[in-house]
Protein backbone atom coordinates (compact mmCIF):
# COMPACT_ATOMS: atom_id res chain seq x y z
CA UNK A 1 0.00 0.00 0.00
CA UNK A 2 1.04 3.39 -0.45
CA UNK A 3 2.82 5.29 1.99
CA UNK A 4 2.61 8.88 2.72
CA UNK A 5 3.15 11.69 5.71
CA UNK A 6 1.05 10.93 9.05
CA UNK A 7 -2.18 13.11 9.91
CA UNK A 8 -2.43 15.41 12.87
CA UNK A 9 -5.80 16.77 12.69
CA UNK A 10 -8.84 17.34 14.89
CA UNK A 11 -12.50 16.70 14.17
CA UNK A 12 -13.88 19.07 16.25
CA UNK A 13 -18.50 18.20 17.10
CA UNK A 14 -18.61 15.17 14.93
CA UNK A 15 -21.50 12.53 15.35
CA UNK A 16 -18.87 9.93 16.19
CA UNK A 17 -20.70 6.39 15.74
CA UNK A 18 -18.38 3.25 16.47
CA UNK A 19 -20.82 0.30 16.19
CA UNK A 20 -18.17 -1.94 18.30
CA UNK A 21 -18.19 0.00 21.24
CA UNK A 22 -22.16 1.04 21.19
CA UNK A 23 -20.68 4.65 21.23
CA UNK A 24 -22.69 6.77 19.84
CA UNK A 25 -22.50 10.84 20.89
CA UNK A 26 -21.17 13.89 19.56
CA UNK A 27 -17.60 14.74 20.22
CA UNK A 28 -14.14 15.89 19.30
CA UNK A 29 -12.01 13.11 17.65
CA UNK A 30 -8.05 13.81 17.80
CA UNK A 31 -5.48 12.07 15.63
CA UNK A 32 -1.62 13.25 16.39
CA UNK A 33 0.98 11.47 14.05
CA UNK A 34 -1.73 9.12 12.81
CA UNK A 35 -2.69 8.05 15.82
CA UNK A 36 -5.99 8.79 17.41
CA UNK A 37 -4.77 10.60 21.20
CA UNK A 38 -6.57 11.90 23.70
CA UNK A 39 -8.50 15.30 23.52
CA UNK A 40 -6.36 17.17 26.19
CA UNK A 41 -3.27 15.71 24.20
CA UNK A 42 -3.62 18.56 20.95
CA UNK A 43 -0.40 18.83 18.37
CA UNK A 44 1.38 21.45 18.10
CA UNK A 45 0.92 21.86 14.30
CA UNK A 46 -2.29 20.50 12.95
CA UNK A 47 -5.29 20.83 10.84
CA UNK A 48 -9.03 21.37 12.62
CA UNK A 49 -12.09 20.51 11.11
CA UNK A 50 -15.68 21.66 11.55
CA UNK A 51 -17.53 18.53 11.71
CA UNK A 52 -21.24 20.00 13.03
CA UNK A 53 -23.75 17.90 11.22
CA UNK A 54 -20.97 15.25 10.44
CA UNK A 55 -20.13 11.45 10.85
CA UNK A 56 -17.06 9.84 11.96
CA UNK A 57 -17.07 6.39 12.08
CA UNK A 58 -14.42 3.17 11.17
CA UNK A 59 -13.63 3.05 7.41
CA UNK A 60 -15.51 0.31 5.93
CA UNK A 61 -14.56 -2.87 4.74
CA UNK A 62 -15.39 -4.41 1.37
CA UNK A 63 -15.34 -8.22 1.22
CA UNK A 64 -16.46 -8.24 -2.88
CA UNK A 65 -14.95 -6.05 -5.64
CA UNK A 66 -13.39 -6.06 -8.83
CA UNK A 67 -10.25 -4.44 -9.44
CA UNK A 68 -9.18 -6.04 -13.01
CA UNK A 69 -5.83 -5.98 -12.64
CA UNK A 70 -3.79 -7.85 -14.24
CA UNK A 71 -5.21 -8.40 -17.70
CA UNK A 72 -8.20 -6.21 -17.34
CA UNK A 73 -6.77 -2.48 -17.16
CA UNK A 74 -8.93 -1.12 -19.92
CA UNK A 75 -12.15 -1.59 -17.34
CA UNK A 76 -9.84 -0.66 -13.82
CA UNK A 77 -6.22 -0.49 -12.24
CA UNK A 78 -5.65 -1.23 -8.54
CA UNK A 79 -4.74 2.51 -8.84
CA UNK A 80 -7.96 3.65 -10.00
CA UNK A 81 -9.66 0.92 -7.86
CA UNK A 82 -8.26 1.29 -4.85
CA UNK A 83 -8.78 5.52 -5.17
CA UNK A 84 -12.43 5.28 -5.82
CA UNK A 85 -12.61 2.92 -3.11
CA UNK A 86 -10.78 5.13 -0.52
CA UNK A 87 -13.54 8.26 -2.29
CA UNK A 88 -16.38 5.83 -1.36
CA UNK A 89 -14.83 5.39 2.58
CA UNK A 90 -13.21 2.05 2.05
CA UNK A 91 -10.39 1.55 3.85
CA UNK A 92 -10.08 -2.40 3.38
CA UNK A 93 -10.99 -4.15 0.27
CA UNK A 94 -11.00 -7.67 -0.67
CA UNK A 95 -10.61 -8.42 -4.52
CA UNK A 96 -11.49 -11.29 -6.56
CA UNK A 97 -9.40 -13.68 -8.16
CA UNK A 98 -11.09 -13.08 -11.69
CA UNK A 99 -8.18 -11.54 -13.38
CA UNK A 100 -6.11 -12.90 -16.48
CA UNK A 101 -4.53 -14.57 -15.63
CA UNK A 102 -6.51 -15.55 -12.06
CA UNK A 103 -5.29 -15.47 -8.75
CA UNK A 104 -5.05 -18.87 -8.34
CA UNK A 105 -1.39 -20.16 -7.34
CA UNK A 106 1.17 -18.74 -4.55
CA UNK A 107 3.07 -17.17 -7.45
CA UNK A 108 0.51 -14.82 -9.01
CA UNK A 109 -0.95 -13.96 -5.45
CA UNK A 110 2.67 -12.39 -4.63
CA UNK A 111 2.94 -11.21 -8.00
CA UNK A 112 -0.15 -9.20 -7.51
CA UNK A 113 1.17 -8.08 -4.27
CA UNK A 114 3.61 -6.18 -5.80
CA UNK A 115 1.53 -4.66 -7.69
CA UNK A 116 -0.06 -3.60 -4.12
CA UNK A 117 2.71 -2.18 -2.87
CA UNK A 118 3.04 0.44 -5.03
CA UNK A 119 -0.29 1.63 -6.49
CA UNK A 120 -2.89 0.64 -3.86
CA UNK A 121 -4.34 3.49 -1.85
CA UNK A 122 -6.20 0.98 0.65
CA UNK A 123 -5.58 -1.76 2.24
CA UNK A 124 -5.92 -4.88 -0.52
CA UNK A 125 -7.26 -8.16 0.85
CA UNK A 126 -6.86 -10.81 -2.28
CA UNK A 127 -9.32 -13.90 -2.51
CA UNK A 128 -7.42 -16.79 -4.16
CA UNK A 129 -9.54 -19.06 -6.84
CA UNK A 130 -11.14 -22.12 -5.80
CA UNK A 131 -9.69 -24.35 -8.87
CA UNK A 132 -7.14 -23.44 -11.21
CA UNK A 133 -8.02 -21.50 -14.05
CA UNK A 134 -11.61 -21.28 -12.40
CA UNK A 135 -12.64 -23.80 -14.57
CA UNK A 136 -14.26 -25.75 -11.42
CA UNK A 137 -12.08 -29.28 -11.49
CA UNK A 138 -8.60 -29.12 -10.19
CA UNK A 139 -8.54 -27.39 -6.41
CA UNK A 140 -5.99 -24.88 -5.95
CA UNK A 141 -2.99 -25.10 -3.56
CA UNK A 142 -5.82 -24.22 -0.48
CA UNK A 143 -2.64 -24.55 2.48
CA UNK A 144 0.03 -22.84 -0.08
CA UNK A 145 -2.17 -20.06 -0.76
CA UNK A 146 -3.57 -19.53 3.07
CA UNK A 147 0.43 -19.02 3.88
CA UNK A 148 0.46 -15.99 1.44
CA UNK A 149 -2.08 -14.33 2.70
CA UNK A 150 -5.54 -15.06 1.14
CA UNK A 151 -8.21 -13.75 2.76
CA UNK A 152 -10.70 -16.42 1.21
CA UNK A 153 -11.23 -18.81 -1.88
CA UNK A 154 -13.81 -17.81 -4.06
CA UNK A 155 -14.32 -18.66 -8.08
CA UNK A 156 -16.58 -15.60 -8.38
CA UNK A 157 -18.31 -15.19 -11.94
CA UNK A 158 -18.56 -19.20 -11.90
CA UNK A 159 -20.84 -20.82 -9.66
CA UNK A 160 -19.22 -24.33 -8.44
CA UNK A 161 -21.32 -26.78 -9.63
CA UNK A 162 -19.31 -29.93 -8.92
CA UNK A 163 -20.26 -31.00 -5.21
CA UNK A 164 -17.34 -32.64 -4.51
CA UNK A 165 -14.80 -30.00 -5.15
CA UNK A 166 -17.56 -28.19 -3.16
CA UNK A 167 -17.14 -30.52 -0.56
CA UNK A 168 -13.49 -30.54 -0.49
CA UNK A 169 -12.53 -26.65 -0.34
CA UNK A 170 -15.22 -26.42 2.53
CA UNK A 171 -13.15 -28.88 4.49
CA UNK A 172 -9.82 -27.38 3.55
CA UNK A 173 -10.36 -23.89 4.13
CA UNK A 174 -11.84 -24.70 7.49
CA UNK A 175 -8.40 -26.40 8.23
CA UNK A 176 -6.54 -22.90 7.18
CA UNK A 177 -9.47 -21.12 9.17
CA UNK A 178 -11.02 -19.20 5.93
CA UNK A 179 -14.30 -18.89 4.16
CA UNK A 180 -15.58 -20.02 1.05
CA UNK A 181 -17.52 -17.27 -0.94
CA UNK A 182 -19.75 -18.73 -3.62
CA UNK A 183 -21.61 -17.20 -6.27
CA UNK A 184 -24.42 -19.42 -5.17
CA UNK A 185 -26.57 -19.10 -8.76
CA UNK A 186 -26.76 -22.65 -10.67
CA UNK A 187 -25.26 -22.11 -14.19
CA UNK A 188 -27.62 -24.04 -15.84
CA UNK A 189 -30.31 -22.24 -14.94
CA UNK A 190 -29.05 -18.54 -15.67
CA UNK A 191 -27.61 -18.88 -18.83
CA UNK A 192 -28.79 -16.71 -21.61
CA UNK A 193 -31.07 -14.83 -19.42
CA UNK A 194 -30.40 -11.10 -18.68
CA UNK A 195 -32.51 -9.62 -15.67
CA UNK A 196 -35.18 -11.29 -13.15
CA UNK A 197 -37.72 -13.52 -14.52
CA UNK A 198 -40.75 -12.04 -13.63
CA UNK A 199 -43.42 -9.47 -15.12
CA UNK A 200 -40.20 -6.77 -16.61
CA UNK A 201 -38.57 -9.51 -18.91
CA UNK A 202 -41.79 -10.76 -19.68
CA UNK A 203 -42.88 -7.04 -20.49
CA UNK A 204 -39.44 -6.84 -22.43
CA UNK A 205 -39.59 -10.01 -23.78
CA UNK A 206 -36.30 -10.88 -22.50
CA UNK A 207 -35.16 -14.46 -21.18
CA UNK A 208 -34.99 -14.13 -17.37
CA UNK A 209 -32.68 -15.37 -14.28
CA UNK A 210 -35.06 -17.07 -11.95
CA UNK A 211 -34.86 -16.73 -7.71
CA UNK A 212 -34.72 -20.18 -8.32
CA UNK A 213 -31.24 -20.67 -9.57
CA UNK A 214 -30.44 -19.04 -6.51
CA UNK A 215 -31.83 -20.70 -3.97
CA UNK A 216 -31.09 -24.09 -4.83
CA UNK A 217 -27.36 -23.22 -5.21
CA UNK A 218 -27.81 -21.79 -1.40
CA UNK A 219 -29.41 -24.96 -0.12
CA UNK A 220 -26.70 -27.22 -1.74
CA UNK A 221 -24.29 -24.68 -0.04
CA UNK A 222 -25.40 -24.81 3.80
CA UNK A 223 -25.90 -28.62 3.17
CA UNK A 224 -22.27 -29.04 2.34
CA UNK A 225 -21.23 -26.30 5.24
CA UNK A 226 -23.25 -28.35 7.58
CA UNK A 227 -21.81 -31.45 6.50
CA UNK A 228 -17.84 -30.64 6.92
CA UNK A 229 -18.09 -27.76 9.70
CA UNK A 230 -16.36 -25.48 7.04
CA UNK A 231 -17.10 -21.78 6.41
CA UNK A 232 -19.51 -21.09 3.71
CA UNK A 233 -20.05 -17.02 2.71
CA UNK A 234 -22.84 -16.56 0.47
CA UNK A 235 -22.11 -13.68 -2.28
CA UNK A 236 -24.56 -11.13 -2.93
CA UNK A 237 -27.43 -12.53 -1.29
CA UNK A 238 -31.05 -11.11 -3.77
CA UNK A 239 -34.34 -13.57 -3.00
CA UNK A 240 -36.27 -13.44 0.17
CA UNK A 241 -36.03 -17.57 0.77
CA UNK A 242 -32.09 -17.19 0.49
CA UNK A 243 -32.55 -14.89 2.92
CA UNK A 244 -34.76 -17.49 5.07
CA UNK A 245 -32.78 -20.38 4.18
CA UNK A 246 -29.43 -18.40 5.58
CA UNK A 247 -31.70 -17.08 8.88
CA UNK A 248 -32.40 -21.12 9.63
CA UNK A 249 -29.25 -22.39 9.15
CA UNK A 250 -27.43 -19.69 10.93
CA UNK A 251 -30.29 -21.03 13.67
CA UNK A 252 -29.04 -24.38 13.61
CA UNK A 253 -25.94 -23.73 13.90
CA UNK A 254 -24.35 -23.89 10.76
CA UNK A 255 -21.60 -21.72 9.46
CA UNK A 256 -22.84 -20.01 6.78
CA UNK A 257 -22.71 -15.79 6.25
CA UNK A 258 -23.89 -13.33 3.75
CA UNK A 259 -23.66 -10.02 2.08
CA UNK A 260 -25.47 -8.05 0.38
CA UNK A 261 -25.04 -5.28 -1.97
CA UNK A 262 -25.86 -1.56 -2.26
CA UNK A 263 -28.03 -1.74 -5.48
CA UNK A 264 -29.88 -4.89 -4.78
CA UNK A 265 -31.04 -3.08 -1.76
CA UNK A 266 -31.94 -0.15 -3.30
CA UNK A 267 -33.18 -0.97 -6.84
CA UNK A 268 -35.21 -3.46 -8.20
CA UNK A 269 -36.09 -5.18 -12.01
CA UNK A 270 -38.70 -1.72 -12.67
CA UNK A 271 -34.66 0.34 -12.48
CA UNK A 272 -33.71 -2.08 -15.55
CA UNK A 273 -36.30 -0.32 -17.96
CA UNK A 274 -35.81 2.96 -20.01
CA UNK A 275 -38.15 4.54 -22.29
CA UNK A 276 -37.02 5.92 -25.85
CA UNK A 277 -38.26 9.44 -27.66
CA UNK A 278 -41.65 7.09 -28.69
CA UNK A 279 -42.00 5.99 -24.73
CA UNK A 280 -41.38 2.48 -25.63
CA UNK A 281 -39.50 0.30 -22.87
CA UNK A 282 -36.51 -1.04 -23.21
CA UNK A 283 -33.55 -2.64 -21.09
CA UNK A 284 -31.05 -0.22 -20.13
CA UNK A 285 -28.05 -2.42 -20.16
CA UNK A 286 -26.06 -0.37 -17.14
CA UNK A 287 -28.63 -2.36 -14.84
CA UNK A 288 -27.78 -5.61 -16.21
CA UNK A 289 -26.01 -7.04 -13.51
CA UNK A 290 -25.34 -10.86 -12.04
CA UNK A 291 -27.27 -11.91 -9.91
CA UNK A 292 -29.97 -9.86 -11.30
CA UNK A 293 -31.78 -6.78 -9.63
CA UNK A 294 -34.90 -8.38 -8.32
CA UNK A 295 -38.48 -7.38 -7.20
CA UNK A 296 -39.71 -5.30 -4.68
CA UNK A 297 -40.53 -8.16 -1.80
CA UNK A 298 -37.01 -9.58 -2.60
CA UNK A 299 -35.14 -6.32 -1.88
CA UNK A 300 -37.18 -5.45 1.02
CA UNK A 301 -36.31 -9.01 2.56
CA UNK A 302 -32.67 -8.48 1.75
CA UNK A 303 -32.74 -5.07 3.80
CA UNK A 304 -34.43 -6.93 6.44
CA UNK A 305 -31.53 -9.23 6.66
CA UNK A 306 -29.49 -6.83 7.41
CA UNK A 307 -31.69 -5.24 10.25
CA UNK A 308 -31.73 -8.37 11.96
CA UNK A 309 -28.29 -9.29 11.20
CA UNK A 310 -29.00 -12.20 9.26
CA UNK A 311 -26.97 -10.86 6.31
CA UNK A 312 -23.41 -9.87 8.20
CA UNK A 313 -22.06 -7.58 5.77
CA UNK A 314 -23.25 -4.64 3.25
CA UNK A 315 -19.84 -5.72 -0.13
CA UNK A 316 -20.08 -3.71 -3.22
CA UNK A 317 -19.56 -5.71 -6.27
CA UNK A 318 -17.66 -3.42 -7.57
CA UNK A 319 -17.69 -4.39 -10.89
CA UNK A 320 -16.12 -1.84 -13.74
CA UNK A 321 -16.93 -2.07 -17.65
CA UNK A 322 -15.60 -0.20 -20.56
CA UNK A 323 -18.37 1.77 -22.68
CA UNK A 324 -18.19 -0.77 -25.26
CA UNK A 325 -18.20 -3.77 -22.18
CA UNK A 326 -21.79 -2.45 -21.86
CA UNK A 327 -22.58 -1.69 -25.00
CA UNK A 328 -24.91 -3.65 -27.84
CA UNK A 329 -28.07 -5.77 -27.58
CA UNK A 330 -28.75 -6.79 -23.82
CA UNK A 331 -27.52 -10.26 -24.33
CA UNK A 332 -24.27 -8.72 -25.66
CA UNK A 333 -23.19 -6.57 -22.76
CA UNK A 334 -21.28 -7.39 -19.57
CA UNK A 335 -22.52 -7.74 -16.26
CA UNK A 336 -21.46 -5.75 -13.60
CA UNK A 337 -22.12 -1.93 -11.94
CA UNK A 338 -19.50 0.59 -11.10
CA UNK A 339 -19.96 0.93 -7.39
CA UNK A 340 -17.34 2.57 -5.33
CA UNK A 341 -18.30 5.76 -6.19
CA UNK A 342 -21.96 5.79 -5.27
CA UNK A 343 -21.88 2.74 -2.46
CA UNK A 344 -22.48 5.39 0.87
CA UNK A 345 -25.51 7.42 -1.24
CA UNK A 346 -26.98 4.31 -2.40
CA UNK A 347 -27.27 2.36 0.77
CA UNK A 348 -28.49 5.30 2.71
CA UNK A 349 -30.92 5.99 0.07
CA UNK A 350 -31.96 2.04 0.38
CA UNK A 351 -31.88 2.76 4.64
CA UNK A 352 -34.22 5.58 4.03
CA UNK A 353 -36.82 3.71 2.44
CA UNK A 354 -36.92 0.38 4.48
CA UNK A 355 -36.49 2.11 7.98
CA UNK A 356 -32.29 0.96 8.39
CA UNK A 357 -31.12 2.62 11.24
CA UNK A 358 -27.54 4.56 10.22
CA UNK A 359 -25.40 2.44 12.68
CA UNK A 360 -26.91 -0.76 11.54
CA UNK A 361 -25.71 0.59 8.35
CA UNK A 362 -22.26 1.28 9.38
CA UNK A 363 -21.87 -2.39 11.67
CA UNK A 364 -22.80 -3.81 8.21
CA UNK A 365 -20.19 -1.95 6.31
CA UNK A 366 -17.23 -2.29 9.56
CA UNK A 367 -17.43 -4.67 11.95
CA UNK A 368 -20.29 -6.93 10.28
CA UNK A 369 -17.06 -7.86 7.40
CA UNK A 370 -14.40 -7.68 9.29
CA UNK A 371 -16.26 -10.33 11.64
CA UNK A 372 -16.83 -12.90 8.65
CA UNK A 373 -13.34 -12.41 7.59
CA UNK A 374 -11.93 -13.11 11.02
CA UNK A 375 -8.89 -11.67 10.41
CA UNK A 376 -7.25 -9.98 13.97
CA UNK A 377 -6.17 -7.32 11.92
CA UNK A 378 -8.50 -5.79 11.21
CA UNK A 379 -10.39 -3.82 13.73
CA UNK A 380 -13.19 -1.59 12.98
CA UNK A 381 -12.71 0.70 15.91
CA UNK A 382 -12.27 4.29 17.12
CA UNK A 383 -9.98 3.36 19.64
CA UNK A 384 -7.52 5.43 21.46
CA UNK A 385 -3.95 4.30 20.60
CA UNK A 386 -4.35 3.01 17.71
CA UNK A 387 -3.78 4.06 14.00
CA UNK A 388 -6.97 5.95 12.68
CA UNK A 389 -8.74 4.53 10.25
CA UNK A 390 -11.76 6.68 9.98
CA UNK A 391 -14.03 7.81 7.21
CA UNK A 392 -15.91 11.72 8.12
CA UNK A 393 -18.91 11.65 5.46
CA UNK A 394 -22.03 13.96 5.35
CA UNK A 395 -25.17 12.09 5.71
CA UNK A 396 -27.59 14.87 4.59
CA UNK A 397 -25.67 16.52 1.74
CA UNK A 398 -27.65 15.99 -1.41
CA UNK A 399 -25.84 15.27 -4.83
CA UNK A 400 -26.41 14.23 -8.53
CA UNK A 401 -24.92 11.21 -10.01
CA UNK A 402 -22.57 12.38 -12.71
CA UNK A 403 -20.68 9.54 -14.28
CA UNK A 404 -17.60 11.73 -15.50
CA UNK A 405 -16.76 12.74 -11.97
CA UNK A 406 -16.39 8.90 -10.82
CA UNK A 407 -12.65 8.27 -9.77
CA UNK A 408 -13.33 4.38 -10.95
CA UNK A 409 -12.50 4.01 -14.85
CA UNK A 410 -15.66 2.13 -14.47
CA UNK A 411 -18.75 4.63 -15.30
CA UNK A 412 -21.53 1.83 -15.38
CA UNK A 413 -24.14 2.52 -13.50
CA UNK A 414 -28.05 2.65 -13.54
CA UNK A 415 -27.74 5.58 -10.99
CA UNK A 416 -26.54 7.89 -13.34
CA UNK A 417 -28.29 11.41 -13.01
CA UNK A 418 -30.35 10.46 -9.82
CA UNK A 419 -30.00 12.19 -6.49
CA UNK A 420 -28.81 10.50 -3.88
CA UNK A 421 -27.51 12.02 -0.09
CA UNK A 422 -24.69 11.29 1.75
CA UNK A 423 -21.07 12.14 0.61
CA UNK A 424 -17.71 10.75 1.95
CA UNK A 425 -15.66 13.81 2.95
CA UNK A 426 -12.02 12.29 4.58
CA UNK A 427 -11.03 8.52 4.20
CA UNK A 428 -7.71 7.88 6.58
CA UNK A 429 -5.80 4.37 6.47
CA UNK A 430 -3.22 3.67 9.47
CA UNK A 431 -3.27 7.57 9.88
CA UNK A 432 -3.08 8.72 6.37
CA UNK A 433 -5.05 10.90 4.21
CA UNK A 434 -6.05 8.17 1.55
CA UNK A 435 -8.91 10.59 0.34
CA UNK A 436 -9.62 14.38 1.27
CA UNK A 437 -12.57 15.92 -0.40
CA UNK A 438 -11.90 19.05 -1.94
CA UNK A 439 -15.18 20.52 -0.64
CA UNK A 440 -13.98 19.70 2.73
CA UNK A 441 -10.75 21.74 2.32
CA UNK A 442 -12.13 24.88 1.41
CA UNK A 443 -15.65 24.81 3.63
CA UNK A 444 -14.54 22.64 6.44
CA UNK A 445 -10.51 22.87 7.29
CA UNK A 446 -9.21 25.72 9.23
CA UNK A 447 -5.69 26.24 10.96
CA UNK A 448 -3.64 24.05 9.17
CA UNK A 449 -2.92 22.19 5.97
CA UNK A 450 -4.68 17.96 5.64
CA UNK A 451 -2.39 16.30 3.94
CA UNK A 452 -3.74 14.61 1.05
CA UNK A 453 -6.17 15.19 -1.79
CA UNK A 454 -8.88 14.61 -4.22
CA UNK A 455 -7.95 12.12 -6.55
CA UNK A 456 -7.19 14.07 -9.85
CA UNK A 457 -9.30 11.97 -12.69
CA UNK A 458 -7.67 11.48 -15.60
CA UNK A 459 -9.92 11.47 -18.21
CA UNK A 460 -7.46 11.16 -21.15
CA UNK A 461 -6.68 7.33 -19.96
CA UNK A 462 -10.21 6.49 -18.30
CA UNK A 463 -12.11 7.40 -21.63
CA UNK A 464 -13.29 3.70 -20.93
CA UNK A 465 -12.17 2.59 -24.56
CA UNK A 466 -11.19 -0.87 -25.11
CA UNK A 467 -7.50 -1.40 -26.01
CA UNK A 468 -6.41 -2.91 -28.99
Amino acid sequence: MKNGPTVNVVLHDARVIDPLSGEDGVGDVVVRDGIITHTAELPEHCAHIDCRGLVVSPTFIDLHCHLREPGFEYKETVATGTAAAAAGGFGVVCCMPNTRPPLDTAARIMSFARILETDARVKVLPIAAVTLGQRGQALVDVRGLAACGVAGFSDDGEYIADNVVMRDVLSQAAGVGLPVIDHAQDGRLVAGGVLHEGTIAKRLKLRGIPGEAEELAVARDIALARLTGGHVHIAHITTARAVQMVRQARDEGVWVTAEATPHHMLLTDEDAIMFNAAGTPHFNNQAKVNPPLRGSEDAAAVVRGIKDGVIDAIATDHAPHSVDDKSGTPGEAAFGISVFDTALGAVLAAADMHGLSLSRVLRSLSVGPAEVLKQGLLCPRLSQGKPANLVLFDPETLWTVDTSRFVSRGRNTPLEGRTLRGRVLLTMVDGRSAYVSGLLCRERVYGGMLSGSEPEIDHASADNTNAT
